[in-house]
């Protein structure tokens, strides 16, 4: 594989790990907001799941330290173009910017395990809906 593909593998795979955080971010905001706008679709049960298994696979990952799968495929791809991390593009250097920060160990244990408190804690400030009712949005 070329360098500018395994490059652009990297910065694929970087997206998917932002669009990954989104998801978990904006989904919790979007369920406890849409218990007060009356949105219905918060309470589909599939999103809802999904939601619930991505915060515990990031906390999960936090208590037994290990990194996640999407940071060392990323990572091992950059290595093997001879590519220095994140001297690159515009947007791997933004997307970086936003997913990767300096703090002890600790820190993000505790953050991702309060951020999946509040998400299972949504399960019943928030509870998903049963499936038979047919949901609009």
């Amino acid at each position: 594989m070329s360098k500018t593909s395994l490059l652009l593998l990297a910065d694929s795979i970087l997206i998917v790990h932002v669009l990954f955080v989104c998801f978990v971010v904006f989904g919790l905001l979007c369920i406890y907001l849409g218990f007060f706008l009356k949105w219905r679709w918060v309470r589909n049960g599939a999103f809802r799941i999904l939601h619930l298994l991505a915060i515990a696979v990031v906390a999960l990952q936090s208590w037994t330290g290990v990194i996640c799968p999407l940071t060392v495929w990323e990572m091992s791809l950059r290595e093997a173009a001879g590519a220095a991390t994140y001297s690159g593009s515009f947007i791997q250097h933004w997307l970086h910017q936003l997913l990767y920060y300096s703090a002890p160990e600790w820190v993000f244990v505790a953050l991702y395990s309060a951020f999946g408190g509040l998400v299972l804690a949504s399960w019943w400030v928030v509870p998903p809906s049963s499936g038979k009712e047919k949901l609009q949005p």
